[in-house]
């Protein structure tokens, strides 16, 4: 079977359908209980109806940093489709009476929407990484699907003065979906200052170092580490000495936070922690 007969086959599942979802509220961060089929579902609906959806993830150390970050809370939290990003997430949230469906990596929702874009000629800018990786994400990527899949690319290091006439090439490129590949705190930041003049855009999401992992330059964990929570452990170890503050002392502040909330909530019903009501999206 030829690549786009496969890719045909696959997202029949992804007709529209009009996905109900419930919002949830802990550690002063919402989250979406989406599936990942509902999260690519809600995309296509976005697309079909011509209007924009500003999506974040959280992991762990996200929520970490938003408790005193509060310019990350807002971008995060207005966000109109939040994912749990992390496996310690959905954990705290089974310890918290609200179990999510799953978890949906940011990683893999990228792939997914890569594939989907193709397969209904929609367009993707990508921004982000370094020079180096960002053309070789952008090649690699063209000569897997079609070079008329990239509407246009830039890399990350520019100057905030730079911003605005990124921004404006971005809208004019063409381009359906917006892939940044930037640090926390700065993709959330920079997608909240921007997400009313990216307006012409269905979608636009921050993938943190999917395009480092996706050309080979980081190592993603093994599927059995990802599925066990241990994907960070594996980053770890590649980066110890850049990475051991961000994911040990990130992750023993985590399981504070879960574990004080189980205790000053322990005693409230699970409806405390909806913050809005089963709805179409």
């Amino acid at each position: 079977m030829s690549h786009e007969a496969a890719l045909c086959s696959h997202f029949l599942s992804y007709k529209i359908k009009k996905f109900m979802s419930e919002r949830i509220r802990f550690l002063n961060t919402a989250i979406d209980d989406l599936s990942m089929e509902e999260t690519v579902g809600k995309v296509a609906e976005a697309v079909r109806e011509d209007r924009q959806i500003h999506h974040t993830v959280v992991n762990a150390g996200k929520i970490v940093s938003l408790q005193r970050d509060l310019q990350l809370r807002e971008s995060v939290n207005k966000s109109d489709i939040i994912n749990a990003d992390g496996q310690a997430v959905v954990w705290a949230s089974r310890i918290l009476g609200i179990p999510l469906k799953e978890r949906v990596a940011g990683i893999d929702l990228f792939i997914h929407l890569l594939d989907w874009a193709y397969y209904n000629k929609v367009k993707v800018y990508l921004l982000g990484a370094e020079p180096k990786v960002i053309k070789e994400m952008a090649d690699r990527l063209s000569l897997k699907y079609s070079h008329e899949l990239i509407a246009g690319y830039h890399h990350g290091y520019f100057k905030k003065e730079e911003e605005k006439e990124i921004v404006e090439n971005i809208v004019n490129s063409g381009a359906h979906f917006l892939f940044v590949a930037m640090s926390s705190p700065r993709k959330e930041i920079f997608l909240y200052r921007y997400r009313k003049k990216l307006t012409k855009l269905n979608f636009i999401m921050g993938v943190g170092g999917s395009f480092d992992v996706l050309v080979g330059k980081v190592k993603r964990a093994p599927v059995w580490m990802q599925k066990s929570g241990f994907e960070w452990f594996y980053r770890f170890l590649q980066e110890p000495k850049r990475m051991w503050k961000r994911y040990l002392i990130g992750n023993i502040k985590f399981i504070f936070l879960v574990i004080r909330e189980k205790w000053r909530n322990r005693y409230q019903r699970k409806e405390k922690y909806k913050i809005k009501a089963s709805a179409p999206f």
